[in-house]
């Protein structure tokens, strides 16, 4: 039996307890509703806006014929369930960050982010042109599911922490919430390191269950409340340089849909992205100043820790080498974003530091 047939047919242990209220796809008077699962509750800033971006967009797009109904984490299945909700044909899709799923294929970290990995127009440009979204397919087809990247929260910040970081060794054994490969390196950096699901950072932090978190950007953060409960945000972060949310639909599902309304889900998913990216960068300068006027104290990792980090990512990300299409995606990945930056580092690089400097003339 294939990792298909097996998904759809044994149990999910609490997934499928979770889910049984999920019904088939319901098609009534030439309609088709498709339910769409998420990582996180409604209304979290970047992260759930753009799960609501791209229902809008195909609700839209498909005239009636298609109608997809969103429910949060929690309401039908857990944050870090989805996956297996849909894999299994318990639900129709989800919207969530890829790296979560880490643990059924190592190759997903690459669809959210690696640590020292791609910005967010290096990721969609790997995507778009260098084989990246063949690759995500492939990966997709042992889990039965169809993949698009639907989001991009651009660069997230080093996080949220109760004390100053003065050098490596106030890493050791800080509780600190980071998920991803990203989490994995900073694990070998001494730091305890905790997978909490967005929904539940806040109260973590509040209650002391941990030091520190990281989540999307200053725009997100800020309507979570993490100034309420930290003093201490550092701006530069290295695990998540541009990281990718991703919609996946269940393969049969999606074979089962017209071609028009295949090319209506793909083109809701890369429109969202690009309006997701860009909703994080025209509103995370304003919210950085509100956080600093609010007492916020602005820092930056000190270079033994950046070294840390640096030794630790390459040991986490060289660990699963042993697994032949991670190694591809890896490869794939590391060629297209130094081809990239071969470029962009000495255009706009060079634009950016020559226009600081014009005009602060």
């Amino acid at each position: 039996m294939d990792r298909r047939s097996f998904l759809r047919t044994s149990a999910l242990g609490g997934t499928a307890a979770a889910a049984t209220g999920l019904a088939a796809p319901a098609i009534a008077q030439g309609t088709r509703t498709l339910t769409l699962v998420t990582s996180v509750p409604d209304g979290f800033a970047v992260f759930d806006d753009a799960a609501v971006k791209f229902v809008e967009l195909v609700n839209a797009m498909a005239d009636g014929e298609i109608v997809i109904e969103k429910k949060a984490a929690g309401q039908l299945v857990g944050a870090f369930e989805v996956f297996d909700a849909v894999s299994s044909g318990q639900a129709d899709m989800y919207h969530s960050a890829d790296y979560y799923f880490g643990g059924q294929h190592p190759g997903y970290y690459y669809f959210t982010a690696v640590p020292f990995g791609a910005t967010g127009g290096e990721m969609i440009s790997w995507y778009q042109h260098g084989g990246g979204k063949e690759l995500h397919d492939e990966l997709g087809q042992i889990f039965g599911l169809k993949s698009f990247l639907c989001g991009n929260t651009g660069h997230q910040p080093g996080g949220w922490f109760r004390k100053e970081i003065n050098s490596a060794a106030d890493l050791q054994g800080l509780k600190f919430r980071m998920p991803g490969i990203g989490g994995l390196a900073l694990g070998r950096t001494g730091a305890s390191v905790q997978n909490v699901p967005g929904g539940e950072i806040y109260q973590a932090l509040a209650s002391g269950a941990i030091d520190g978190a990281e989540w999307i950007g200053p725009f997100a953060d800020e309507r979570l409340g993490f100034q309420e409960v930290c003093e201490f945000y550092y701006t530069g972060g290295f695990h998540e340089p541009g990281s990718a949310l991703a919609c996946a639909v269940n393969r049969d599902v999606f074979e089962s849909l017209t071609p028009s309304q295949q090319k209506i889900i793909e083109t809701a998913a890369m429109a969202t992205h690009h309006w997701s990216l860009s909703q994080s960068d025209a509103n995370n300068g304003a919210a950085l100043e509100r956080l600093r006027q609010s007492g916020v104290k602005i820092m930056e990792f000190p270079d033994d820790v950046w070294d840390a980090f640096g030794k630790a990512s390459k040991e986490a990300l060289d660990e699963f080498m042993g697994d032949e299409l991670f190694a591809r995606i890896r490869a794939s990945f590391e060629a297209s974003v130094a081809s990239t930056y071969d470029w962009t580092s000495i255009s706009d690089g060079v634009f950016q530091r020559q226009r600081a400097r014009v005009n602060a003339g």
